[in-house]
C-alpha cells in the first residue's frame, strides 16, 4: 500500500505495541524497521505512574523491544513540560499521583507544597485518600490552578474497568466548581510537547494508535496525520461511523511502508 513517508512517529503502547501482557509481533518488527532506518519516534502514553525506566524495562523484558528512555513520552513528562512553560515564577505544586509523576516534576525544579501551591496536579494514585482530595480542593479554592495528567475515566485491569485519573480529577472539579486543564490524550497539549521533543513540524509526523477516542483524536485535535491500527480497542465498524476519519487505517503495522 502506498503511503506518505514521515520523518517521525508518535506511537501508543497498549493495544498498539502490545496487548496487555501479550506481544504484537508486527509492532516489534515495525519498531526495528524505524531503528534500522534511523527514523525518530516517541511512545506517547497517558500512563503517569510508571517512570520512563520502567516502561523501557517492560518493553525489553516482556516484549523483546529494545529502546531508550529518550523514546518515552508519558503524560507525566508532558505535564511537567507544560507546567514549566506557564510561569517561571510559579514553582510550587501539590500532587496527587505516583512516583512517575512526582519524579518528573522534581526533575523540572518544582517544590511540593500542601498548604499554598501554585498548581494542583492530579494523576492516577493507587493510594488515594479523602485527605489528599481535601488538600487538593482547599488549594484550588484558594487559587491554585488545577491540572490533570489525562482525562481517562477508566483503566482496564484483570478484574474489569477501574477508576482512572479523570475520575479523581472530576471529584476535585465538582468540589471546587473549577475545570481542570488536561494534558494527555486526546488533548493536543501532549501532542504539541511531543513534537517539540522530536523537533519536527506537524506535516512531518504521524500519530499511531489503536484507540480512536484517545490516540487518534490527540492527533486530529493538534492537526497531524493519524494511523489507526486494528490490534486493540477500536474496530473498522466503529470508524465507519465517525465524522473525522484517521488518515490511514491498518489491520497490522506490517502493512505500513516507512
Amino acid at each position: 500500500m502506498a503511503n506518505k513517508k514521515y520523518k517521525g512517529y508518535l506511537i501508543d503502547l497498549d493495544g498498539t505495541i502490545y496487548k496487555g501482557k501479550a506481544p504484537i509481533p508486527a509492532a516489534k518488527r515495525f519498531i526495528e524497521k524505524l531503528q534500522h532506518n534511523h527514523i525518530p519516534f516517541l511512545f506517547v502514553t497517558n500512563n503517569s505512574t510508571r517512570s520512563p525506566e520502567k516502561i523501557v524495562a517492560n518493553l525489553a523484558n516482556n516484549f523483546d523491544i529494545h529502546v531508550t528512555e529518550e523514546n518515552v513520552y508519558s503524560s507525566a513528562i508532558a505535564t511537567a513540560d507544560y507546567v514549566s512553560g506557564l510561569d517561571a515564577s510559579k514553582k510550587s505544586v501539590y500532587v496527587i499521583g505516583e512516583m512517575g509523576l512526582k519524579q518528573e516534576l522534581l526533575k523540572h525544579g518544582f517544590i511540593f507544597d500542601e498548604e499554598n501551591p501554585d498548581y494542583v496536579i492530579i494523576g492516577l494514585d493507587y493510594d488515594l485518600t479523602y485527605h489528599k482530595l481535601e488538600l487538593a480542593t482547599l488549594a484550588v479554592r484558594n487559587g491554585a490552578k488545577l491540572i490533570g495528567t489525562n482525562p481517562d475515566s477508566n483503566l482496564p485491569s484483570e478484574r474489569g474497568m477501574i477508576p482512572s485519573t479523570g475520575s479523581i480529577v472530576a471529584s476535585v472539579e465538582f468540589a471546587t466548581q473549577q475545570k481542570a486543564t488536561f494534558v494527555g490524550k486526546p488533548e493536543s497539549i501532549i501532542t504539541e510537547k511531543a513534537l517539540e521533543k522530536l523537533q519536527l513540524s506537524k506535516n512531518e509526523v504521524a500519530m499511531i494508535g489503536d484507540n480512536y477516542h484517545t490516540d487518534i483524536m490527540a492527533g486530529i485535535n493538534y492537526g497531524i496525520d493519524t494511523i489507526i491500527v486494528y490490534t486493540g480497542l477500536s474496530t473498522p465498524e466503529e470508524i465507519q461511523q465517525v465524522k473525522d476519519k484517521p488518515t490511514y487505517q491498518l489491520n497490522s503495522l506490517d502493512e505500513w511502508e516507512i
